[in-house]
């Protein structure tokens, strides 16, 4: 028995989703014409390019959302769903795609669906072009795990006209992915790519309640300028400058501009409304948690929200007593705007006395 115990968002993510929308996540087709569109362009979601600064409308879609597999999609340009099964395959082995199937596809013409992808492709492909299907285990297995060819091997792939550069590609590979792990993360990304498409608010509060983390909410709460403003900062830094919480936060605000692209906005934190942990939907906006104010951890979070349901907060002086909230943590809501309108501390009124 084998196990691997992986961190994945991917389920929480699709579970927060139907817990939203009332969805079936096992009843979305695998093929709507209209999320398929988005491995190719920007348009079913209404924004360009220019708007996001991306050529697919893939952002924050697993799988498919990072720099690198937007690039893939640009050249390979899939449009369907074994296709996809492919660009999964290629961006998880290593060197199975740069210097390899990249420049087979640009250089050579090998369309994508000929290309190693995964490993199930290369015993599936010998045994199609003749050779025993035992060996062509073998020989799948030496591939995969990065030992490459066998001289015995290399002849029987030539005895049974191998192309000379599949057994290139086979000879530079390290590492390959297997279909079965391609197609299960491939599904996964189709079911929340249909809510980005369909229900993209839905999509927007899961993605932002699950997912997105170190990035300041003030800078998004500002508006479409100062967070495009920010974009703009992080990109133009050298990356060897860069923090690893500068590389997460910026994913969160990319995605942030292409929802406010969209039409939708978000709020400043909300004393009466926002939850101790997930987005709240109000309209077309979205509610931030108390969580996402940086030094405001889990438990002062819950313990807000606990004490509002008590009753409403009298003041920034009741609020920061009965909610246990720091001195830091109420400047940065004053500064977001969250505190405005309540008095520093309470009036006891001659009536509140009696």
């Amino acid at each position: 028995l084998k196990l691997d115990i992986l961190g994945h968002d991917d389920p929480t993510v699709i579970r927060m989703l139907q817990d939203l929308s009332g969805i079936e996540p096992k009843d979305i087709p695998p093929d709507d014409p209209e999320v398929m569109k988005i491995f190719g362009g920007t348009e079913v979601l209404g924004v360009t390019p220019e708007q996001i600064d991306s050529n697919t409308g893939t952002l924050g879609i697993p799988e498919f959302g990072t720099k690198f597999v937007r690039g893939m999609l640009e050249q390979t340009k899939p449009t369907t769903f074994t296709e996809l099964l492919q660009i999964s395959g290629l961006s998880h082995g290593t060197d199975v795609y740069l210097g390899n199937a990249e420049e087979l596809i640009r250089l050579h013409g090998i369309p994508l669906s000929e290309v190693i992808g995964c490993r199930d492709d290369i015993m599936v492909y010998l045994i199609h072009a003749g050779l025993e299907e035992g060996l062509s285990f073998k020989i799948m297995e030496s591939v995969r795990k990065g030992k490459g060819l066998t001289e015995d091997f290399e002849k029987e792939m030539i005895d049974n006209n191998v192309p000379e550069w599949y057994i290139d590609s086979c000879k530079k590979i390290k590492y390959m992915f297997p279909k079965a792990h391609a197609c299960a993360y491939v599904l996964m990304a189709l079911r929340i790519a249909w809510f980005k498409v369909h229900q993209p608010l839905t999509y927007y509060c899961a993605y932002y309640s699950v997912r997105a983390s170190d990035f300041d909410i003030i800078t998004v709460v500002k508006g479409a300028e100062t967070l495009k403003a920010k974009i703009k900062e992080i990109k133009t830094t050298d990356k060897n400058e860069l923090s690893n919480k500068d590389k997460d936060a910026l994913v969160s605000y990319e995605i942030a501009n292409e929802m406010m692209e969209r039409g939708f906005t978000f709020s400043k934190v909300d004393l009466e409304k926002s939850a101790s942990h997930d987005y709240i939907i109000e309209g077309e906006t979205l509610i931030p948690p108390f969580s996402i104010v940086p030094g405001l951890g889990d438990n002062v979070a819950n313990k807000i929200v606990q004490a509002r349901e008590e009753k409403a907060f009298l003041s920034i002086e009741d609020f920061s007593k009965r909610g246990s909230v720091s001195s830091t943590v109420v400047e940065y809501l004053r500064e977001m705007g969250t505190l405005k309108g309540l008095p520093e501390k309470a009036q006891l009124s001659f009536f509140d006395e009696l």
